[in-house]
Formats: structure tokens, sequence, C-alpha cells
């Protein structure tokens, strides 16, 4: 399946390098797993919304590994890439941008003809094939409709699409300059987050016995938001299905259960084509606390 990656740093400016390259679960270690595509979102010292990402694996990216050592940006958001829907191709990578924010997704929602029909006029934000960013556009439609409140948007538009949609799982990660945004739903994928207090470097020790180890960011607070969970700390938590995550430009968490109950239209992963349950297959059917 897909990974997901988002991390904030609050009102100060960070580097997610271990993260991305240096943690033993990092993104390019997932990417030899999911090798169909890769992207970093993140915002630049203006607070412009910034995207680099290709069709192709992580740990060949050489632009990806120079990219993760070098931004710096209050929140990020990352993913690598196993197709499900769309072709390997640029406008179908994740994450993606709207309206200043940033985008990346994990699961299937079909019947996406309905979806067109019930987006109207959003569907012009979308660019490629992917049901990814046609949930995306449903959010930026219902967060305009609320106000601006992302977190109203969010809950809306997968409201809406857990009751009329056939779907497997909507995991996302959702950005801006000063806010991150989760939601795990249903049970079918995980997705964890960790609050790390600012102390010793950040480290790990490998069954082979090398060490990974940075002290870029150990020094400051972070809040990482992960698929899985990237290293050995203890404080990794899994959210809980239906649970919405919100962590704002001071690193406040907060949580709330936005869908209660399963989807009205639940998808199996017997109920995939080839190509979409080969990309949901790993990691689908765990437990919360898995």
């Amino acid at each position: 399946m897909c990974r997901l990656f988002g991390m904030s740093a609050g009102d100060r400016r960070a580097r997610a390098t271990f993260w991305l390259l240096g943690a033993p679960d990092s993104l390019q270690a997932q990417s030899r797993r999911e090798p169909d595509g890769t992207g970093l979102g993140w915002f630049d010292e203006h607070g412009v919304a910034q995207l680099r990402k290709q069709p192709i694996a992580a740990y060949g990216d050489a632009e990806f590994a120079r990219e993760a050592q070098e931004v710096s940006s209050s929140t990020f958001v990352a993913h690598v890439r196993f197709a499900s829907t769309g072709a390997l191709e640029l406008r179908n990578t994740h994450p993606f941008e709207q309206e200043g924010r940033l985008f990346a997704h994990n699961g299937v929602i079909e019947d996406l003809q309905t979806l067109d029909a019930h987006l109207g006029d959003a569907l012009t934000l979308v660019r490629g094939d992917t049901d990814s960013e046609r949930l995306f556009a449903l959010i930026t439609r219902e967060t305009a409709a609320h106000g601006g409140d992302v977190g109203a948007g969010i809950a809306a538009a997968c409201e809406w699409v857990a009751a009329n949609l056939p779907l497997l799982a909507i995991n996302l990660i959702l950005a801006t300059e000063q806010g991150l945004w989760a939601l795990r739903y249903p049970l079918t994928h995980e997705l964890h987050i960790l609050q790390r207090e600012p102390g010793a470097a950040l480290e790990h020790a490998s069954s082979l016995g090398s060490r990974v180890r940075c002290e870029h960011g150990a020094s400051r607070p972070l809040v990482v938001i992960a698929s899985e969970r990237m290293d050995e700390d203890p404080r990794w938590r899994a959210l809980e299905p239906g649970e919405l995550v919100h962590v704002d430009h001071a690193l406040r968490v907060s949580s709330r259960k936005i869908l209660h109950g399963p989807p009205a239209r639940p998808l199996t992963l017997a109920d995939l084509g080839a190509r979409a349950r080969a990309s949901q297959a790993h990691g689908a059917g765990r437990s919360a606390g898995g």
C-alpha cells in the first residue's frame, strides 16, 4: 500500500531528514516496497506551498535525497506510491496541492463517476486520474463551504464518501503552513502519531548492530504522522478508526472521532481489481494496535 508521512515543527522551521532518509523504516526505505512514485511537499520561507515529486521510487531519486537533506519547513507531507488508480505519471503522483494546501492519501475509493458528479464545478481542481485527488477536491470544496475550516471540510467530505461510495480506506494527511490534519478510516490500514519531546538525539540501533543518528531536530519538539512506526520510539500511537487528528502551529494536538461505524459500501481486497489489490495488500486487515 502507499505510505503517508506528515511532520509538524510548530512555529519553527525544521528538516525532516531523519524520517525521510535515516530512520530504520524511512520513506526512502519504504519506497523499495512502494516503487510507483515519490513526493515531498513543504512550505517555503514565504509560506508558499512547494512540491517535488516524480513517478519513480525514492531510493532511485537523487533529487529526493538532496531535498530531504536541505529543505526546511514548519510542516511537511510526503508520500511513496504503490499505484491503485491512475497511470504512473507526474499528475497522479502525491502529494497534491490545492489552494495553498498539500494532501496525500492511502486507500481506494470506487465509483468515481458518482464522485465526479457530486464534485460539480470542483472537478476543475482535478488534474489527474486518481481517486485521491478527487477526494482532495471534495475536501477543498467543503472547506470553502465551511468558511475555511479545514477540519469541518474533511469531516463533511469524508462523511459523504463513507455514506455513498464503495471504499477500502481513506487514510489521509493534509497540511497548511501552520497546521497538519490526519484521518484514519476505517480499520483497514494503520496510521500512527508520535509526539516527540526535545531530548536525546534521534537514534536507532538495528539488529545488525548499525546505528542511525540525527542531531538535527533533537533539541525541539516534533509531531510525526506515518503509515507505520518509523523507529523504535515507544511513544508511537495508532489512531483509532474514524479519528481525525489536528496539530496546530503551537504543536497542540487535538483529536475527535468524525466517522462512526463502517462505510455504507465497504470494499475488501477480494473486491478490487488485480492492480488495486496488489497495491493495498501489504498492511491491510491489521488490528488497530498491530
